[in-house]
């Protein structure tokens, strides 16, 4: 099979919670109901963030089941977003939400150190610990892939709408994103050069959000929340 489609996955993957617009729909659903929409993020709520995320994860050709984890991503908190919607021992509800195969790409993005596992993602043997257990273990590729891939739009997102940010961290994060290139779909690395590289004129704001499920309500955009500072070359989320 095609890395890239091995990847993505658009033909090897089936949905464990139903239609993929239900699916979507039960998320937003959970993700209001525990505050989503009202918690500050740059560039709004960190429901807007998330739904970002999962709209860039579409445009670049993600499986479903990947852009419903970066509906979610920051459920459990992440290693640079201290805000938990649910604790990490609490996976069923999201999992009933979204299916296993989704929710089991929340959990590893949620329980990455980042500083331990940024500059060794792409070596075969690398072992991920789990921050909220402390086990490790050697990830599978798909796990990697998708981990990267989500780093990506999540990053990305807040280069975009943040110039502070972009400044900031810009420049390191490129270095991570070619580091993590054997990872990323095509796609993927090449927003990663359009947005992060200042030697490339870059369209900055990003495309029009695809339209939502049918019955579902587009979330408000409120003005720009502060920066945070958090760990890694980005790590605000």
């Amino acid at each position: 099979m095609n890395p890239d489609t091995e990847r993505t996955g658009h033909a090897s993957h089936t949905h464990h919670a139903g239609h993929p617009d239900q699916a979507v729909r039960a998320a937003l659903r959970l993700l209001r109901e525990h505050g989503a929409d009202t918690l500050d993020h740059p560039g709004g709520t960190l429901l807007a963030h998330l739904e970002r995320v999962q709209q860039q994860l579409a445009r670049w050709g993600a499986r479903p089941a990947l852009q419903l984890a970066g509906l979610c991503h920051a459920f459990y908190g992440t290693d640079g977003f201290a805000p938990v919607l649910l604790p990490p021992d609490r996976r069923e509800p999201l999992r009933a939400a979204i299916g296993p195969e989704a929710e089991a790409v929340v959990h590893f993005y949620a329980s990455c150190d980042r500083r331990a596992t940024y500059p060794v993602l792409t070596d075969p043997a690398m072992r991920f610990t789990d921050r909220f257990t402390g086990i490790g273990r050697v990830p599978a590729r798909q796990e990697k892939q998708d981990f990267a891939e989500l780093t990506a739009a999540n990053e990305l997102d807040i280069a975009r709408i943040d110039d502070a940010f972009r400044e900031r961290c810009g420049a390191d994060l490129l270095k991570l994103f070619t580091r993590f290139g054997p990872l990323l779909s095509p796609a993927a690395r090449q927003d990663c050069t359009a947005v992060l590289d200042r030697s490339v004129s870059r369209p900055l704001l990003p495309p029009p959000l695809l339209s939502p499920p049918s019955g579902t309500p587009p979330s408000p955009r409120p003005p720009a929340a502060a920066p945070r500072s958090d760990p890694g070359p980005g790590g605000r989320r």
